[in-house]
């Protein structure tokens, strides 16, 4: 019986020496962990509290307070990384560094952490896109966008680039749709400036490529999120053509109420007008007839319509 309890107390004693050198381990990588981390070695930091927090889980008790710690420390740490990576543009390893500091932040009882981890990740969609967008990688930025409209659909940010993204592929009816949605979640000035300038390249487009009706419409479409002189411009000279002369003469007067000192100008009064006497209204045709007397070159033609009048 002696020999047995003797063997007892040695596995015991042995148990205890095991113990003691476990915890002893495990609080030396924690140490490593603290020390990498003043230095800067983020990763190394890691990689030490990890190891550490392993070890002390498997001790129970006795390295409860150790683990504790290290749970602690853990998600600031992937935290931190995952900032780095934005920092250096490395916007997909950010995302994926940011994933796995909610899911570890959450599981260690940090919720804070996890939030700010899950609110990055639209925020480094945005940037990624708006570098491709710079570098006219337009394909790829589309999917950057959508994948922050899919993470929070109320971003206008993202909604007016994602615009400007299919705008330049062509997608026209799609970029309306991303502006209006950017003009609901607080862009509606500058969503509004994006859909006027996008209609109004299509209808200087549509105009040099001789499709007046559609020149017209884009124009007026154009007009109708933010006038511009220019798009009245092109209406005017589309519905003239389309022989549209009332419309022609409605538009090339807002040109010249938005533009009243445009190099054109004179040219546009005898427009009109011509137009108003082509239409029977002397009065008015006389009225325009009569801004123009004195130029250079419409003068003498106007003088003349004056005395047909």
């Amino acid at each position: 019986m002696k020999k047995i309890f003797l063997l007892i107390t040695a596995a015991v004693v042995s148990a205890g020496i095991m113990s003691a050198q476990d915890i002893n381990q495990a609080t030396e990588n924690y140490n490593n962990g603290a020390m990498e981390l003043d230095m800067g070695n983020k990763e190394a930091a890691l990689t030490c509290f990890q190891t550490a927090l392993t070890m002390a889980e498997a001790l129970g008790d006795e390295g409860a307070e150790l683990a504790a710690n290290c749970k602690n420390i853990i998600p600031n740490v992937m935290l931190s990384l995952a900032k780095d990576f934005i920092k250096a543009d490395n916007f997909d390893g950010a995302v994926e560094q940011l994933n796995k500091t909610a899911e570890a932040a959450e599981l260690y009882g940090a919720p804070e952490t996890a939030a700010e981890a899950k609110d990055m990740i639209p925020t480094v969609y945005l940037s990624k896109g708006n570098g491709l967008l710079k570098a006219k990688d337009v394909a790829g930025a589309t999917a950057a966008f959508q994948q922050v409209l899919a993470l929070d659909p109320t971003n206008g940010m993202a909604s007016l680039l994602l615009g400007q993204a299919l705008t330049a592929q062509g997608k026209v009816a799609e970029a309306e749709a991303a502006y209006l949605q950017a003009a609901e979640n607080g862009q509606e000035t500058n969503a509004k400036k994006q859909l006027s300038k996008m209609y109004l390249k299509l209808a200087q487009a549509a105009l040099k490529g001789k499709k007046s009706q559609d020149a017209y419409d884009h124009a007026v479409k154009a007009n109708s999120f933010i006038e511009d002189a220019n798009a009245y411009k092109i209406a005017a000279s589309a519905a003239q053509q389309l022989g549209k002369n009332a419309d022609c003469i409605a538009n090339y007067e807002k040109y010249l109420e938005m533009k009243p000192n445009a190099k054109d100008a004179a040219g546009v009064k005898f427009t009109i007008g011509a137009l108003y006497q082509q239409t029977g209204n002397k009065a008015k045709a006389k009225e325009f007839y009569q801004m123009v007397v004195n130029d250079p070159q419409y003068g003498a033609s106007a003088q003349e319509q004056l005395k047909t009048l």
